[in-house]
């Protein structure tokens, strides 16, 4: 039987750097990511694959805004804009990915599932909202929106202006889990969980919703990679390998992490919050329930059978 293999491409995949994000980048950069992705199809292993959707979220907030104060268009919710994006991005994905595999000589179905994850409204994370979405806006701006449409905002660290703030819940289930996994099985790649899923909870009468929040993409791709039984988890990144005493005069890349060793570097502050911190915890996660192996990783180190830190059980 071959092997079953989770990919989660980084949340500025396809938009990098000081690009505009036009479609014709978010293209070329998902048919580069896609040829690497290749290599896993070459190695026999099928392949699930999960993307960040940060930028792209971003920018359909911004057109909220603007179609409502231009127009009056109705302001979607969040968990309408995450979709939004989730089939936007798996359409660009896919349809790259088809090339890709043609470029390759070989053939594949590909497949886009938007994916709903299911959150607790009861999650300690939406007392405490961490998560920044949408346009910087001026201090007095935020204080407008803040009292209109009851959102909060903090300030960016970077001294760039105030952003809303919503919730990171913990995803708990997929729905479709069952599904995904006999459809790559089967030999069909398949895209879905797009930035973290959309999240729905069940209210009061039962009845299945969607809440404002955003998912960390890591830990729903890892909670995905158990729901499927993957051999392996690849979490790819801007980065080759990981490193400890980053930045500092003792810096040190590591090649292989085992799990004891990545919850210890996590307990003690080895990680930043919005960097590697949520991969790192994505990887435990996928270790200590059933998974094998967890490789964090460039796209491009793909074509190399030793790319990046492997993080293992013992």
């Amino acid at each position: 039987m071959k092997k079953l293999a989770v990919a989660a491409l980084g949340g500025n995949a396809l938009i990098r750097g000081s690009q505009s994000g036009s479609i014709k980048e978010q293209e070329e950069n998902a048919f580069a990511i896609c040829k690497y992705l290749t290599e896993l199809i070459k190695r026999d292993y099928n392949l699930v694959i999960t993307h960040g959707n940060g930028p792209q979220v971003g920018n359909i907030l911004l057109r909220n805004e603007a179609g409502y104060t231009n127009y009056k268009v109705p302001k979607m919710p969040l968990d309408i804009c995450v979709a939004d994006s989730q089939g936007g991005i798996g359409y660009m994905i896919e349809r790259q990915m088809l090339n890709a595999l043609a470029n390759a000589g070989l053939k594949k179905n590909v497949i886009t599932i938007v994916s709903q994850i299911l959150v607790s409204k009861d999650d300690p994370a939406f007392e405490n909202p961490t998560k920044p979405v949408g346009a910087f806006y001026l201090k007095e701006e935020a204080d407008l929106l803040s009292r209109v449409n009851n959102w909060r905002f903090a300030e960016d660290p970077r001294k760039r202006g105030w952003r809303r703030v919503v919730a990171s819940p913990r995803p708990l289930d997929i729905f479709n889990s069952a599904i995904i996994k006999l459809l790559a099985e089967a030999g069909n790649i398949v895209i879905t969980a797009g930035g973290g899923g959309i999240p729905v909870h069940y209210n009061e009468n039962k009845d299945l919703v969607g809440i404002e929040a955003v998912i960390d993409k890591d830990l729903t791709s890892s909670l995905l990679s158990q729901k499927v039984e993957a051999d392996v988890f690849f979490i790819l990144t801007d980065v080759p390998k990981i490193c400890i005493n980053f930045q500092k005069p003792d810096e040190k890349t590591l090649d292989i992490i085992k799990l004891a060793d990545a919850k210890k570097y996590l307990k003690y502050g080895e990680f930043a919050v919005g960097s590697m911190k949520p991969k790192i915890q994505a990887a435990i996660d996928f270790l200590e329930n059933g998974g094998d192996e967890t490789i964090i990783t460039e796209a491009a180190e793909l074509l190399n059978e030793k790319c990046g830190t492997r993080i293992i059980k013992n």
